[in-house]
């Protein structure tokens, strides 16, 4: 609860005792969830995203559920006012980008709202999958250097790794957040659609200030 209290306190403040205050805590709680998760498995398995890589997220624009935009809107109002504003009249910082809009190539670690960024951010890299059997399954991402892999010990390669494999190499499983995904789902039971940043995000934090004035 701590992070929501640094990365939100002050629009939680304006929110308090609103439905749009429980949809933030709990997404934080979850984005606290997934950290935690992929934390373990950093610290057990010693496998993590070559440093400022980004690779991953470019040309690659997320689409975002409700409570995923909610979050992203009030983590900007509360983190980058001046850029929330622009924003909510539909200009985006990098609008050239073909994918995020929040992506900066001449940035080191490019991702410009990393505490707002949204689900699918934060699985990348340290995520399993379900095999078609149900059981876990691996991949390294596409983007990993073909060579930092062979210089593992045992050497790895772009292929999909079994539950028994990965035990094998990494000594232990990587998170699979199915489930964090199915608590965000119903935090929206009416509206399981999502809309890229683009489409939803300048909407939604015009509607956050005004539920915001309106509480205050």
């Amino acid at each position: 609860m701590e992070s929501v209290k640094n990365e939100l306190q002050n629009i939680l403040q304006k929110l308090k005792g609103t439905h749009t205050e429980e949809i933030l805590v709990q997404m934080q709680n979850l984005y606290s969830q997934i950290a935690s998760v992929q934390s373990e498995w950093y610290q057990k398995s010693g496998f993590t995203c070559p440093q400022g890589c980004g690779e991953c997220c470019r040309n690659f624009e997320p689409d975002l559920l409700d409570c995923e935009a909610v979050h992203m809107a009030a983590w900007l109002l509360e983190n980058q006012p001046e850029v929330a504003e622009q924003v909510a009249q539909g200009v985006f910082p990098f609008p050239q980008n073909n994918g995020c809009p929040f992506w900066d190539e001449n940035d080191e670690y490019h991702c410009t709202i990393y505490g707002g960024r949204a689900f699918i951010c934060r699985f990348f890299g340290a995520c399993g999958s379900k095999a078609k059997d149900g059981s876990l399954a691996f991949k390294p991402c596409k983007f990993y250097p073909s060579e930092l892999l062979a210089s593992r010990n045992p050497p790895l390669a772009h292929k999909q790794y079994s539950s028994k494999e990965v035990l094998q190499i990494f000594g232990t499983l990587p998170p699979v957040t199915t489930a964090i995904m199915e608590s965000a789902i119903s935090l929206n039971p009416d509206n399981k659609s999502t809309l890229l940043i683009r489409e939803i995000l300048p909407e939604t934090i015009r509607h956050l200030k005004w539920i915001c004035s309106m509480a205050n």
